[in-house]
């Protein structure tokens, strides 16, 4: 009866350790780092969109609880020796599953914006996608650049 609970407690535990893992790449997101510093603003208008995908997060959080669950997990199985070598094998299997579930969990949708900035200069940035802001093609935006990190915004 223990055994199931300190499962179901490790579970909770890697599923709110991966949540919290998860930093935004959104353009309207700023890390306290950036906020109250003076930005370099740019101007210029989109030429090309194009959707692409941001890799998730690759930390040791993610397998070290995963292998911590799956330790605990596979110790429930048999008794003495069995016991070991399961705890073993769900420590490993679970380390592989954590580590992916984690890239899984903070994986997410952006988007490539190609701009001709007021310049003559043409750069791309990416961004995590904004339900809240859509692009278009024609757009002018402005190109926001504090502590070397950009975001185009419109």
């Amino acid at each position: 009866m223990r055994k199931p609970a300190l499962l179901i407690a490790s579970l909770t535990s890697v599923t709110l350790l991966l949540g919290g893992c998860a930093s935004s790449l959104q353009g309207d997101v700023y890390s306290r780092s950036e906020a109250r510093t003076v930005q370099n603003v740019r101007m210029g208008s989109i030429v090309a969109l194009r959707p692409v995908r941001i890799e998730g997060t690759k930390t040791p959080i993610g397998a070290g609880a995963g292998a911590i669950a799956g330790g605990v997990a596979g110790s429930s199985i048999g008794g003495g020796r069995g016991s070991a070598v399961a705890a073993v094998i769900g420590a490993v299997a679970g380390g592989l599953l954590g580590s992916a579930a984690e890239e899984g969990l903070t994986r997410t949708q952006g988007v490539e914006i190609t701009v001709r900035e007021d310049d003559g200069g043409m750069r791309a940035y990416v961004q995590q996608v904004q339900p809240n802001e859509i692009f278009r093609v024609g757009d002018r935006v402005r190109i926001l650049t504090v502590n070397g990190t950009s975001r185009v915004a419109h």
